[in-house]
């Protein structure tokens, strides 16, 4: 029997109707579901299920969420284009987007409590 594992990481939030306002109008997620009287949302962009909490403050924006971007049909130009065209969306909504690395290029991108969105490019080729 073959099971598919579904995850849907929380990164804890100061306010969660803030949070959801930058994930839905700057990021471009939908928010499918809340629950306003426990503190709780969930956002979701294409496959990417995040849960946004506001429950345990010590918590807050010490969230590291790694977001990769499947590309079909699969190739590196695919896939760098598509990181480049999300960058490209991001900024155009006045979304700071910064270079970093972590043993290769990302894009990182800071919710408005301090989590970190990392989105990554693919590993160089050797030539």
């Amino acid at each position: 029997m073959q099971t598919n594992w579904f995850a849907r990481p929380v990164l804890h939030v100061k306010d969660v109707e803030t949070s959801i306002r930058f994930y839905v109008e700057r990021l471009g997620f939908t928010c499918p579901w809340r629950y306003d009287e426990d503190g709780v949302a969930q956002v979701d962009r294409q496959g990417c299920a995040l849960i946004l909490a506001d429950t345990w403050p010590e918590k807050i924006g010490k969230g590291l969420m790694f977001i990769s971007l499947n590309v079909e049909p699969h190739s590196r130009e695919a896939t760098i284009g598509a990181v480049d065209a999300l960058r490209a969306e991001l900024e155009a909504k006045g979304v700071p987007v910064k270079e970093g690395s972590w043993g290769y290029r990302l894009l990182v991108v800071n919710d408005p409590d301090g989590n970190q969105l990392f989105f990554n490019y693919p590993p160089e080729t050797a030539s």
